[in-house]
């Protein structure tokens, strides 16, 4: 009597575990249905096709993986995986990548990018409106972030090329084009850095004296002449400052402008380069401007040019030096 009811107990206990094993094949075989309206998979057994859902599965994860990014074309570059080579040409897009920590990803840029330091010992690849085409293709990069102006950007694209097109004219264009370099890079808030730019130029703006407010302000960017308009990045420093802008928002960011323009106008102050500053006053009726006349005039060197007229990272650093020149000229103490 034992002896059966053991043997029954046995039995039992075989066709038991013979029907769990059953149902987790079931099992298994229903989550890999999916896999069998792919022909590769048709042939395989249940247990190659647990494989297979294992590698089907790491490479959507890696797919997932890949980075979108619509840059200021409208176009939407997919980038596989967080680029390890970067060329670089536009030297406020040099300097954002720098400050988001991925300098040491750059092997190439424009011959203008010079900060940080160390982005001088790079292979300098001509200017950003027309690089050295065969230069960029040599060096490999995984991608090319340049300006939407360059006649470059759709050679390079025809060579198999991955370019991100960025060229930031006002504050928010910075705010956006740091944002699309951070998802570029893969770091993680990279508004940070547009936080940090924010509250310098916040700082800047509370040093200067009530005195200095409304100063009307002329400031040159280049030979032409070309100017700081009030819809600029530096414009809009300019307003954060408390001072006024001669040149209106319905100009342009950097218009060039009628030399009379200016006479007319009469800035209280006149912010220019070094190098085209000895000219002034040989300009037709500058020199009975008054802000030449009394020294209202700030002169940059330039290493200081550079820091103002680049939107990125150190815009903070350029409202410091305009808040320094308005608060001294305002002093009287103007060189």
């Amino acid at each position: 009597m034992n002896a059966d009811l053991t043997g029954r107990r046995g039995r039992k206990e075989t066709q038991k575990a013979q029907k769990a094993q059953k149902n987790s094949q079931i099992v298994l075989g229903f989550l890999l249905r999916p896999l069998r309206t792919f022909a590769p998979f048709a042939f395989l057994n249940l247990k190659a096709r647990g494989r297979a859902a294992v590698l089907l599965i790491c490479a959507v994860a890696a797919t997932a993986q890949a980075t979108q990014v619509t840059d200021d074309r409208g176009v939407t570059v997919t980038l596989p995986q967080a680029p390890r080579r970067i060329v670089t040409l536009l030297p406020s897009l040099t300097e954002v990548v720098c400050a988001l920590g991925r300098c040491d990803r750059l092997v190439g840029v424009d011959r203008y990018s010079d900060y940080p330091a160390s982005v001088r010992a790079l292979p300098q690849l001509g200017g950003g409106l027309d690089p050295n085409i065969e230069g960029v293709v040599a060096l490999r990069p995984d991608v090319v972030l340049m300006a939407t102006s360059s006649r470059a950007v759709q050679r390079l694209e025809s060579l198999g090329v991955k370019v991100v097109a960025l060229e930031p004219h006002d504050a928010a264009d910075v705010q956006r084009v740091i944002a699309r370099i951070g998802d570029v890079l893969g770091v993680p808030d990279a508004q940070r850095l547009w936080r940090e730019i924010d509250a310098g130029v916040n700082a800047a703006a509370a040093s200067i004296p009530p005195a200095a407010r409304n100063t009307r302000v002329y400031f040159e960017v280049g030979r032409g002449p070309y100017a700081a308009g009030e819809a600029s990045f530096i414009g809009e420093t300019l307003t954060r400052l408390g001072a006024k802008n001669i040149v209106p928002r319905s100009e342009g960011p950097f218009p060039k402008i009628n030399p009379e323009f200016v006479v007319r106008a009469d800035p209280d102050l006149i912010m220019i380069s070094q190098n085209a500053a000895p000219q002034l006053e040989q300009r037709p009726g500058w020199a009975s401007l008054r802000a030449l006349r009394e020294g209202r005039l700030c002169v940059f060197s330039p290493e200081d040019s550079a820091v103002l007229v680049r939107p990125g990272p150190r815009m903070a650093q350029a409202a410091r030096l305009m808040a320094q020149c308005i608060a001294r000229t305002t002093k009287g103490s103007a060189r």
